[in-house]
């Protein structure tokens, strides 16, 4: 299977801004409820997020698709084109802040913001950094304790210890500690 045949079924995750006209917020949170119903029933469907950062006229949609194919689908669908035309004149998709993910990006997130992934090289090195200390530990000390077990459980230890404490303590940390250099400033 080629690098091109696998991107196709990488999971995605697409964040949607919508703009809303004050005083109709009601209505827009009654309109998510519905289209997140009728997201749901679409194949490859993997969840829908609504969140709202700051009490003003913008809601986010968090969308997540089991890969970019199916993702496509649902956003060209009738079904949707339908649910959109119901909104007018209750609130806009602000196209231009559209964002996709489908790899290590959602590792270097900065929540509540709508900041581009770093460079992937920039993602690489600091995700060497997270992974390589960890790695070292558990050649060490978990490594020679397995050698008597059958090479699965043996491969199994390793990401089930590594990749837990990369995504929940690692990487958020090194997000914030390297954040200037991952995300500089306009201005630079």
């Amino acid at each position: 299977m080629s690098t091109t045949q696998l991107r196709r079924r990488d999971p995605v995750t697409t964040v949607l801004t919508w703009q809303v006209r004050p005083g109709r917020e009601a209505e827009f949170e009654k309109w998510t409820r519905g289209i997140t119903r009728c997201a749901s029933r679409f194949p490859g469907n993997e969840g829908v997020s609504w969140l709202r950062p700051e009490d003003g006229p913008r809601y986010h949609a968090v969308l997540r698709w089991s890969d970019p194919q199916r993702l496509a689908r649902w956003l060209e669908s009738e079904e949707r084109a339908e649910w959109h035309a119901r909104i007018e004149g209750i609130a806009t998709e602000v196209g231009d802040e559209r964002q996709s993910t489908t790899g290590m990006e959602t590792w270097f997130s900065l929540p509540g913001t709508t900041a581009q992934s770093p460079p992937r090289w920039k993602m690489l090195l600091t995700t060497f950094l997270g992974a390589y200390p960890f790695t070292l530990l558990i050649q060490w000390l978990v490594t020679p304790r397995t050698a008597a077990w059958p090479l699965p459980l043996r491969a199994a230890v390793f990401p089930i210890v590594l990749l837990p404490v990369l995504t929940y303590l690692v990487m958020p940390l090194l997000s914030r500690l390297f954040r200037l250099w991952l995300y500089p400033p306009p201005d630079h």
